[in-house]
């Protein structure tokens, strides 16, 4: 027998179905990896979201400015901004001074609760550290929370006149 006559043993493909099973491949591996990483960020959420819980305390202040700045601008203790990933310093954040009984102080602040926050107006808020995590009240009642339009319904919707 001759063996360019013997039928091959092993079976050859496409070259195009090898790329797509190659692709698949690397796709799969990649997305197990972001799955792991995923659940690692979120049991590290959870356990900071869990030592905010129990640190918060409610207090009064009066609020004097609230802007968003970068945090090396923003007036923060040196160790925060040194606690702070590289990559987050140069991003702006909510700040908000505002009067604890004598002292002045800059305090970060959440992204839904910045909006909400009356400027020159005494505020009780829920603190954890330097972070207000909530407004509880406020003399003469609180700003509405902006509602959120999509882009046609901006540009395209109603106006009133």
């Amino acid at each position: 027998m001759n063996i360019n006559s013997m039928p091959l043993l092993a079976f050859s493909l496409h070259p195009v179905t090898i790329v797509l099973i190659v692709v698949t491949v690397v796709l799969a591996i990649a997305l197990a990896v972001l799955w792991f990483y995923g659940n690692k960020l979120q049991k590290k959420q959870a356990a900071a979201e869990e030592q905010l819980q129990a640190m918060a305390q409610t207090v009064s202040m009066l609020v004097i400015d609230k802007k968003r700045m970068k945090l090396t601008e923003a007036g923060l203790p040196q160790i925060v901004i040194d606690q702070t990933p590289k990559m987050l310093r140069r991003s702006k954040v909510p700040i908000v001074k505002a009067k604890v009984g004598p002292k002045i102080t800059s305090f970060m602040c959440d992204d839904k609760v910045f909006d909400i926050i009356p400027v020159k107006t005494e505020v009780k808020v829920v603190l954890s550290g330097i972070y207000i995590k909530d407004v509880k009240s406020a003399r003469g009642g609180l700003e509405k929370r902006p509602e959120k339009q999509g882009f046609f319904k901006r540009h395209f919707g109603k106006k009133d006149k």
